[in-house]
């Protein structure tokens, strides 16, 4: 049975980790406050993350198919940018705020994007 009580959470999403502390020469990381289930979604989805990049990437190296026509690099795309919602979603003021600036989920390109909004 998973814990259902919050605890507090660094997300580096450079290299993907999860820490229950942050890393001072590491990447700047997001902290959140999430359950051991929200937590585990969230691992999925890095996951999901990573194997869109890899394939992305291997797409890459055919140059004659467009980015903007490219189903993988829009996956990619979709994928980063249910991470930055779910991060949004448990995410301390500091996290919000630099979401909010970047903008990444006001961004109506991508797939999902009703499922991004009901998460904001």
């Amino acid at each position: 049975m998973m814990n259902s009580e919050k605890q507090a959470y660094f997300v580096d999403l450079v290299s993907g980790d999860i820490l229950e502390k942050p890393l001072i020469e590491e990447n700047p990381n997001f902290r959140i406050y999430a359950t051991e289930e929200e937590l585990a979604d969230l691992k999925l989805q890095l996951e999901k993350s990573h194997t869109a990049d890899l394939q992305a990437h291997i797409r890459s190296l055919i140059p004659y198919v467009p980015y903007h026509k490219d189903k993988p690099n829009d996956q990619y795309d979709a994928s980063l940018k249910h991470i930055y919602a779910i991060i949004y979603q448990y995410g301390d003021e500091e996290a919000r705020r630099f979401i909010d600036e970047i903008g990444i989920l006001e961004d109506n390109k991508f797939e999902g994007d009703e499922d991004i909004k009901k998460m904001k």
